[in-house]
C-alpha cells in the first residue's frame, strides 16, 4: 500500500534521514519507534509532503507521490494527524471536524463519517460549539484524529497520540486505534509508549540517528534484547 524506498531527507545541510525503507501494507498496524531526535516525526512529514525527499521515493498504490502536494496526498488516502495536535483553537469542535473533509468526495461524506468520529469519541459530540483551545489535552487528542478521519483515509498517520496524557487515556487512545484499524483503515505509528504501539502492531521499525535499524513482527520486537533494554527499560 505504502512503500517508502530508501530515501534521504536534510533539512538545509542537515541529514536527517539516511535510506529509511518501510512498508505498510493494507489493513496493518505498523510502528516506527526511536529515541527523541531519531527522525520520526520527519519520516511522516516526507510522506505527507511537507518535506521532499532528496533521494529515493515514496509511493501509495504503486503511484509514486514523492513530491506532490500535501492536498494531493490527503486526497488520495493519507492523513496525517500531527505531534502536539495542531487542531484550530480559536474554532468550535464542529468546525475543527469540518476542516477535515475539504473534498468533493469527503464532503458527501462528512454526515456519515461525522457519526463515525463520534462512535469512537463520544465526547466530542458533546461538545460541539464549544471552542477547541478550551478543551481537555486528552479532548484536543481526540479531536485531532477525529479531523484525521474526517478525510476518510485508506491510511492514518499517528505522531505521538499518546504524548502528555494520564495512563487511563493512554489505555483508551490505544483501544481507539485498535478500533478504527479493524474497521479497515491501515495505521502508520510514531510512538515512544514502546510497548503499547509494538502491542497492537502487526509489524514494526526501530529509527536511530536517521536509520533503519530493527524491523520485524510487533510481538517479535517487544522480546528484542536490545529494544527491551534500550526502550523498555527491561
Amino acid at each position: 500500500m505504502l512503500k517508502v524506498n530508501e530515501i534521504d531527507v536534510y533539512y538545509g545541510d542537515l541529514q536527517a534521514l539516511r535510506e529509511v525503507g518501510i512498508e505498510v501494507r493494507q489493513g496493518e498496524v505498523v510502528s516506527v519507534i526511536g529515541s527523541n531526535g531519531a527522525g520520526k516525526s520527519t519520516l511522516l512529514k516526507t510522506i505527507s509532503g511537507m518535506l521532499r525527499p532528496r533521494k529515493g521515493a515514496i509511493s501509495l498504490n504503486g503511484n509514486d507521490i514523492s513530491h506532490a502536494p500535501s492536498s494531493r496526498i490527503v486526497e488520495q488516502g493519507i492523513s496525517h494527524v500531527p505531534e502536539g495536535r495542531q487542531i484550530f483553537p480559536t474554532m468550535t469542535v464542529l468546525e475543527n471536524l469540518e476542516m477535515g473533509a475539504q473534498f468533493p468526495r469527503t464532503k458527501q461524506m462528512q454526515h456519515e463519517t461525522m457519526g463515525q468520529v463520534f462512535g469512537y469519541f463520544p465526547r466530542l459530540k458533546e461538545r460541539l460549539d464549544q471552542k477547541a483551545g478550551t478543551l481537555s489535552g486528552g479532548e484536543q487528542q481526540m479531536l485531532a484524529m477525529g479531523r484525521g478521519l474526517m478525510s476518510v483515509p485508506a491510511l492514518m498517520m499517528l505522531d505521538e497520540p499518546s504524548l502528555g496524557l494520564s495512563p487511563v487515556l493512554v489505555s483508551t487512545i490505544f483501544e481507539i486505534i485498535a478500533k478504527i484499524n479493524q474497521r479497515g483503515t491501515s495505521i502508520l505509528l510514531i510512538e515512544q509508549n514502546v510497548f503499547n504501539s509494538l502491542k497492537i502492531s502487526d509489524r514494526g521499525y526501530v529509527l536511530e540517528n536517521g536509520r533503519i535499524t530493527l524491523s520485524g513482527e510487533g510481538r517479535e520486537l517487544l522480546e528484542n534484547p536490545h529494544i527491551r533494554k534500550t526502550y523498555l527499560g527491561l
